[in-house]
């Protein structure tokens, strides 16, 4: 816990302002140097083989810049028992411009666009080549612990969670469940060809 702790801090999400839309992405390894191939596949080995608490990489095998990562919703949150799935794009210029950073799966969430793409300081002016990728990585799961309502690109998710916590909170537990596995809180769950369970 104290890594997302020390990650958090310094960490706001950036005013949605700053970003760009999604582009097609391709593979830029062979637009990198080899030193900074070198670079990003001893962190991604580290980060596979000893990855933070609740965060699991795993390397595209043909594509060292096209990250595939599972979060596990933070307890004590909205997400918390949920699995969701995100990625990270490093651009032909890293490590001196951040890495894109997408949700892949649904989320309710003030950070994150309708396009899954991630508003966070660290991926955008905050960022230095020194960082890293498992910074960048706490620092998303931060994000699923302390949301920022006032750089909002899901203006929904921002508006409630400033006006009616308990109502973001109720969608964005009910989007977990949904979209990310999350099991608990819905009322009953339908059986094979929508009957209700036994019982």
């Amino acid at each position: 816990m104290r890594g997302y702790q020390r990650a958090c801090e310094g960490s706001p999400a950036l005013p949605a302002a700053h970003l760009s839309p999604v582009r097609a992405q391709n593979s830029n390894v062979e637009n990198l140097p080899p030193h900074i191939i070198r670079l990003v596949y001893k962190e991604v080995t580290t980060l596979t083989a000893d990855p933070p608490d609740g965060i699991k990489v795993f390397p595209n095998e043909e594509d060292l810049t096209d990250l595939q990562v599972t979060i596990e919703g933070p307890e004590g949150t909205p997400y918390a028992g949920g699995l969701f799935r995100m990625k990270l794009l490093l651009g032909k210029d890293f490590p001196a411009s951040p890495p894109k950073g997408y949700f892949l799966t649904k989320i309710f969430h003030p950070n994150v666009g309708a396009n899954g793409e991630i508003c966070v300081n660290v991926l955008k002016r905050d960022w230095t080549a020194e960082l890293g990728i498992r910074h960048v990585l706490l620092t998303i799961k931060c994000l699923l612990i302390h949301p920022n309502p006032e750089s909002a690109l899901n203006e929904e998710a921002g508006r409630l969670l400033l006006e009616n916590y308990e109502e973001y909170a109720a969608r964005a537990r009910l989007l977990t469940e949904i979209h990310a596995g999350a099991v608990g809180s819905l009322p009953l769950a339908l059986g094979p060809r929508g009957s209700r369970p036994p019982g």
